[in-house]
């Protein structure tokens, strides 16, 4: 995990209030992102966790502009991302890169693994000569873990594994700052996922990376953020350093998440106590009033159903939305 400055200069992404917002038919619109607000600082990883179908994925897209947003703002650097023009959009996307979450669908399966890592590198003019180029992706197949006569083979030749690092390979070719890794283990085996994550993580620490890291498994999340929010329908519910959210979790819904990790001592897995939520998890076509986790919280109050809470800082670099901490 890479050392964060105490005093943090200006962030690198910074948002705000973002919404995205679908329209499903002519009546109904389905809320993934409903209000988000965060900042990223450079060097550091910001991991994002919740359930499947809480928008996670839908933010980091929004938030590198592969949906335009419905409303709210993210910058870049100070600049606004939604509002780029042509030639500024395009050195954006040289300095922002997306690892996507399905290594088999990411990449094109008619090409060989050169000329599917050259790709961005022809866009944005990186390497004078083919030849330049060719020992450029060398050097990057041999960073990622991969041989350099793996350059000349189909994307279907190889493993799960072995296509994510791929993936990773090409994102890196264009020599970005900031990455959104979107649930890059999630499809890979267990023996391999944390080998993709320590991958990551030193490859962090040699480039000077910035990462948003989403996922669902919140212990690959601890090993590899250093500050994580968590999502819930739409909405950030709690926002912290990794070992505060762990050590002090304060919100109810992540007090649940985190009471279903397994711990690897059967007398202690035996003894502590699962949080098991009651009801479903609400509709973000039609969300309740109110906080939305409210339906299935045993310490909701009324004015929980009325109103959503504000994200609120409860302690240093702690922050929380919820009226139990009024």
């Amino acid at each position: 995990m890479c050392s964060i400055e105490k005093e943090r200069k200006e962030p690198l992404l910074e948002v705000k209030n973002l919404k995205k917002h679908f329209k499903i038919n002519s009546k109904e619109i389905l809320k993934a992102v409903d209000d988000v607000s965060f900042e990223i600082y450079k060097g550091e990883t910001l991991g994002i966790v919740g359930e499947s179908g809480c928008g996670k994925t839908t933010c980091g897209r929004t938030c590198v502009k592969l949906y335009d947003k419905t409303d709210g703002t993210v910058l870049f650097k100070g600049q606004d991302v939604h509002s780029f023009n042509k030639s500024e959009y395009r050195k954006f996307t040289k300095e922002t890169q997306m690892i996507f979450q399905d290594p088999y669908s990411s990449l094109d399966s008619r090409l060989i693994v050169n000329d599917i890592i050259a790709e961005g590198m022809k866009v944005h003019g990186i390497c004078n000569s083919k030849e330049e180029r060719s020992e450029k992706i060398r050097e990057i197949l041999s960073q990622v873990g991969l041989n350099k006569e793996h350059a000349s083979r189909y994307a279907y030749e190889f493993s799960g594994g072995q296509r994510q690092r791929i993936g990773i390979a090409r994102a890196l070719a264009v020599n970005p700052e900031f990455m959104v890794c979107d649930e890059p283990i999630s499809a890979l085996d267990v023996s391999v996922q944390a080998q993709i994550v320590n991958l990551l993580m030193r490859l962090q620490e040699e480039r000077g990376l910035t990462y948003l890291f989403i996922a669902h498994d919140l212990s690959m999340v601890k090993h590899i953020s250093d500050r994580i929010g968590v999502m819930y329908l739409g909405n950030l519910v709690e926002l912290t350093t990794s070992s505060e959210l762990y050590q002090s979790p304060s919100h109810p819904y992540t007090k649940a998440l985190l009471s279903a990790i397994p711990v690897p001592d059967p007398d202690y897995q035996m003894e502590r106590q699962r949080i098991v939520l009651q009801g479903d998890i609400p509709s973000p076509i039609n969300p309740p009033m109110g906080c939305k986790f409210a339906q299935r919280c045993k310490y909701a109050l009324p004015k929980c159903r009325e109103a959503t809470p504000k994200l609120k800082k409860i302690s240093e670099g702690h922050f929380v939305a919820c009226y139990l901490y009024d």
